[in-house]
């Protein structure tokens, strides 16, 4: 019989070492945690929009404005980045008819999945011309959050749930605030809200306001010297003590004729961007503060 060499058992027990280290990495690649879900991509027109996106999306998603903070989402221009990035978003939240370039992008790049608020808030087609800030009715937002959670759960089923569940706490917040706004108000039926322009009319409809804009519905519009003349008559005929500006326009012509007529000046935010403090719910507690110490009511 053969003799056989010492060294063949340590030859052996490095060969079962090479073995443990090729399995010992396929271990751990089968025990590694399986890889999150990347969050869902919202792009918004601007800050209402977003306000609600943020809010019925939560920590799930990616919420990012079209419209930079300050600026004036009428005039928005999109550069080619965001137009590519309006196109690849998992759910696009827009108004049709208010920004022409985010029209012109969504037909040129066409989303997945595409809320138009005038849509879901239930607004009339032959209204899309006239004032678009149909987010100063607290009531008509409600819906367009239920509308963000529908397609929120369409591309996300996993938390679909979470996203109605937001929507509807959302929507109780703001039926909070419309009786916040009628419990206010109360009395003030028919008192007259002079305005820099007219940005308010959904909010007038709801509380039963006339509003009278210095400078039409355009705020880019100049008033006219007979314009000027008849608000200023206006003014003196119902007794007007308070004359508001909004924080995005001049306030020289309210400034102006509120000085002429002898009568104070206050803001309110029309919340087409941003605030610098609070949210969209806060602000417009604040405006309805301005509106109780300014308006003559009963």
């Amino acid at each position: 019989m053969p003799e056989f060499s010492g060294r063949r058992r340590p030859v052996r027990r490095v060969r079962a070492a090479v073995a443990g280290l090729v399995v010992l990495p396929l271990t751990l690649a089968a025990c590694a945690a399986p890889e999150q879900p990347d969050e869902v991509s919202v792009l918004t027109a601007f800050y209402p929009l977003q306000f609600v996106a943020e809010r019925v999306g939560g920590e799930e998603v990616e919420v990012t404005s079209l419209t930079p903070p300050g600026a004036d989402p009428h005039s928005l221009e999109l550069a080619p980045s965001q137009v590519v990035e309006l196109g690849e978003a998992d759910v696009v939240l827009y108004t049709s008819g208010l920004q022409a370039a985010v029209d012109d992008a969504i037909d040129s790049q066409p989303p997945q999945r595409v809320i138009d608020a005038w849509q879901a808030a239930g607004i009339e087609a032959d209204l899309l011309t006239e004032d678009p800030h149909f987010w100063l009715d607290p009531t008509l937002l409600a819906p367009v959050g239920l509308a963000v959670a529908e397609e929120l759960g369409a591309a996300d089923p996993d938390h679909a749930e979470e996203y109605t569940a937001r929507a509807e706490e959302l929507t109780a917040e703001l039926e909070s605030l419309d009786a916040a706004y009628t419990d206010g108000l109360d009395g003030c039926g028919g008192a007259l809200l002079v305005t820099a322009h007219e940005a308010f009319g959904y909010l007038a409809d709801r509380y039963n306001l006339r509003q009278e804009g210095i400078a039409g519905i355009d705020p880019e519009r100049e008033a006219s010297p007979a314009r000027m003349r008849e608000v200023a008559a206006l003014v003196e005929e119902y007794g007007v003590q308070t004359l508001y500006f909004e924080t995005i326009t001049a306030p020289d012509v309210t400034l102006a004729l509120a000085e002429e007529a002898g009568v104070e000046t206050a803001v309110l935010d029309p919340l087409e961007s941003p605030p610098d403090e609070g949210d969209y719910l806060s602000t417009m507690r604040a405006n309805l503060d301005a509106l109780e110490s300014g308006l003559v009511c009963e």
